[in-house]
């Protein structure tokens, strides 16, 4: 009796949770696909001139394995470099459609761009942010080898996206990088999860409850952690696969990032990890603090310009022909 009434306490700290972080990530990413901080500075005014778009080629047999292109207009040069952007919404939420803006500039860059779907989290699978950034893994080189197909050929690669696409991103940044088919040279983005310690959670109560921590990580890495290894800290290995810090290492590619000091939506304390661990293994990176914005980034629109100078900046650099 004892024994299924605490299963049935975890499994109600689990419904809590989960349910209070999906929720404020599906409002997050509705919040940011309506506020542009930019005011339309890089929006593209978008014609056969400036390049193409081709959509839904499939990269699995999943609903969501899909995948865009957008090629740039000039098909004469002999090499490209891939930017790859992945769309916001909590990992149960967005499309690779909603990134059309950020894919259409980065064409008109030259460069060729791919908007990836993943499967999301619903409450009828188990996708978890392990297997997503998994799909993502499986779909970057049926991305390049289409990109070849069409006459563009890819010698070098950025990864990059907005909050959960964001902390996808830089899971294949720095833990996948070593399989990429072409050198990954840069990641950037804003506002993605970095890293899964206890600690650093409050934002969600987890710092005080092991049971609560065990349940969301549990969901986040797709395998079970359990209050106990919460207590004495082995969930950390289990915990590693998806946090995206603990594989940085002096080989890891440029990064430009950007955060919010006031972000309820995912922990800013995360992000500190993050800047630690590049300054640590000496990464050419940039990393912006925005002291009055949230997970909008909204407040502070002069800093928000600076980190996509920034990105441009380090594109010129890291991705330039």
């Amino acid at each position: 009796m004892k024994k299924e009434k605490r299963r049935t306490h975890k499994v109600l700290w689990g419904f809590i949770y989960v349910t209070v972080f999906i929720t404020v990530f599906i409002v997050s990413v509705v919040f940011k696909m309506k506020y542009d901080p930019t005011h339309g500075a890089y929006k593209v005014d978008w014609n056969d001139s400036v390049g193409t778009i081709h959509t839904d080629f499939a990269y699995g047999d999943g609903e969501l394995n899909k995948y865009d292109l957008y090629l740039p207009a000039d098909n004469t040069r002999e090499n490209y470099g891939l930017v790859v952007y992945l769309h916001a919404g909590g990992f149960t939420a967005g499309n690779k459609s909603e990134d059309a803006e950020m894919l259409k500039w980065l064409c008109s860059k030259g460069y060729v761009a791919a908007g990836i779907n993943y499967t999301l989290r619903t409450e009828e699978n188990t996708a978890s942010v392990y297997s997503q950034s998994v799909e993502i893994r499986d779909a970057i080189p049926v991305v390049i080898d289409e990109a070849k197909k069409l006459g563009y050929s890819i010698d070098k690669m950025a990864v990059a996206g907005g909050s959960a696409g964001h902390a996808l991103a830089m899971i294949y940044a720095y833990r996948d990088a070593e399989k990429a088919p072409v050198p990954v040279v840069l990641t950037f983005g804003a506002v993605g999860p970095a890293s899964f310690y206890q600690e650093d959670w409050g934002i969600f109560g987890l710092d005080k409850s092991d049971e609560a921590c065990a349940a969301l990580f549990s969901v986040m890495a797709g395998t079970e952690i359990t209050p106990t290894e919460v207590g004495n800290g082995s969930y950390l290995e289990k915990i590693k696969s998806i946090s995206a810090t603990d594989w940085v290492t002096e080989n890891s590619p440029a990064t430009v990032v950007a955060y919010g000091l006031h972000d309820k939506m995912q922990p800013f304390l995360a992000s500190l990890r993050l800047k630690t661990a590049l300054e640590e293994n000496g990464v050419d990176h940039q990393y912006y603090e925005l002291p009055h914005s949230g997970h909008g980034l909204q407040n502070d629109t002069k800093l928000y310009m600076q980190w996509m100078d920034s990105v441009e900046e380090y594109l010129d650099k890291y991705m330039g022909s």
